[in-house]
């Protein structure tokens, strides 16, 4: 892009601006950054929710798990659209843990002390647990419907029946 600049900051000496450095950079590869993204998402939740036997990286497939480690301005080799079913099975049961296990802790939270999911989430007020793996579901290339009916039985089976039929 082409920065106009006015006469009278032509002639002024000192560092360079933020706006030159930041037009400097090299650009970076968008669907790395999302990649990387999905990675942090999935530590984020196996962290916060307390997932146990959960391999992060066994949800990526030999490309993926080779990106993780290149540097963002590169354009690498991402995961196509054809996936080993057994890599999209993991996924699936990821995604499925991650729904219960926030049903779960929203449940218990609920009958202990009858407090609100963004009281016992104080630092994630409005986030969603299950929308959130419906929305790494199509990152990921599992159905969301299938994540979303899980959500729903898990909703039933925990008594909380005004909410599953939402």
């Amino acid at each position: 892009p082409v920065l106009d600049t006015e006469d009278a900051w032509v002639s002024v000496e000192g560092p360079v601006s933020i706006v030159e450095l930041a037009l400097e950079q090299k650009r970076i590869h968008y669907p790395l950054v999302e990649h990387q993204f999905v990675l942090c998402t999935v530590l984020y939740a196996i962290m916060r929710l307390s997932l146990k036997a959960v391999k992060p990286l066994s949800l990526f497939d030999s490309k993926g798990k080779s990106a993780f480690f290149k540097d963002l301005t590169s354009i690498q080799l991402l995961p196509s659209g054809d996936m080993d079913p057994n890599i999209l099975s993991i996924r699936q049961q990821f995604l499925l843990k991650v729904v219960s296990a926030a049903v779960q802790t929203l449940c218990s939270s609920q009958k202990d002390t009858e407090v609100s999911e963004e009281e016992y989430f104080p630092f994630e007020k409005g986030k969603n647990w299950p929308t959130l793996a419906a929305d790494l579901a199509q990152y990921l290339q599992v159905s969301e419907d299938l994540v979303r009916r899980h959500y729903v039985c898990e909703l039933y089976s925990n008594g909380m029946d005004h909410l599953g039929e939402e």
